[in-house]
């Protein structure tokens, strides 16, 4: 990540935004509603929602889909409030009060332990789904004290689409990574930079946590993988592609959502060495992974953007 000088912008922005996160998360979630009835009387990306829903979906009536509808943006909406008070843990203090919070439980550490172990370098790949924003420092999340992640913050490898607005590029840099910045924490790759990163850094084990769900960009490796929620999808192959060059291990992150404030994470291994694969079987492997979540907690995905175009 870039350490620019902040510009004034940045500093206004970020100082009302650590002013308001120092308010306890109760409250955020309180006004989370009010920012949810927002979202619902301005029709905020209504036509795109639905229309997503109904061809993922095709087998629900309308009051089926409302109901997926109206309960999305409450969960959008505290997906907003959540990630505005978690910037506002900055450092060592930060991380302890992430951790006690509560907000991220760890289900399988030793899984991931057990991976990281075994690997040269590691793969996550997540979707938008729980709440991605929360994962600046989500190492720190451990609610076990006898399991601990074999990890530090100088091993991890963050993806992101880098905004066309500078200051909102450095202002979510920076909210998701605050917990973390006492730590020398230099991992927040924008994606077109990870492959000469990769390469450079090639001799040391690092993991690298990519969210790969968008419809592909224009410079992007496309895979039609067929079938995913009953429509026919391209998909992005640069992760598993860079994962099967490294020979890396690729698990699939898996959120859920619990309640407001709460989400559980679990690793699902997908395989120890990618190299035995082609990038397109890894992405297939990964999609049905997700589908099946997608089902199980339909509104707990951002069905916002167009994912199929």
């Amino acid at each position: 990540m870039t350490q620019d000088k902040r510009s004034f912008g940045v500093a206004v922005v970020e100082g009302i935004m650590w002013l308001l996160s120092r308010l306890p998360l109760r409250f955020h979630l309180w006004w989370a509603k009010f920012f949810t009835w927002i979202l619902k009387i301005t029709q905020y990306r209504r036509d795109v929602v639905m229309i997503n829903l109904a061809r993922s979906f095709p087998e629900k009536r309308y009051k089926e889909l409302k109901k997926i509808a109206d309960r999305f943006y409450k969960y959008f909406g505290c997906l907003v409030a959540e990630a505005l008070w978690f910037g506002g843990r900055i450092g060592a203090k930060g991380r302890k009060e992430l951790n006690e919070s509560g907000i991220v439980h760890i289900v399988n550490p030793e899984v991931f332990n057990e991976v990281y172990d075994k690997s040269t370098n590691v793969m996550v790949l997540q979707a938008h789904q729980g709440n991605w924003e929360l994962l600046g420092g989500w190492f720190s999340y451990n609610h076990s004290p006898d399991i601990a992640l074999h990890s530090d913050f100088s091993e991890i490898g963050v993806v992101y689409k880098k905004p066309k607005s500078e200051l909102w590029n450095r202002i979510f840099a920076d909210n998701r990574c605050n917990s973390i910045k006492d730590t020398g924490f230099d991992g927040y790759l924008e994606s077109q930079e990870v492959l000469r990163f990769a390469i450079t850094h090639r001799k040391q084990k690092f993991i690298y946590i990519f969210p790969t769900d968008q419809y592909p960009y224009k410079i992007a490796t496309k895979h039609n993988i067929g079938k995913f929620l009953n429509q026919e999808t391209l998909a992005m192959t640069g992760a598993t592609a860079l994962a099967c060059r490294l020979g890396m291990s690729v698990s699939y992150l898996r959120w859920k959502c619990l309640e407001p404030g709460k989400y559980s994470v679990e690793f699902v291994p997908i395989c120890e060495n990618a190299a035995e694969y082609t990038p397109e079987e890894l992405m297939e492997k990964y999609y049905k992974l997700l589908e099946q979540d997608i089902i199980e907690q339909p509104w707990s995905y951002l069905w916002t953007h167009r994912r199929w175009k």
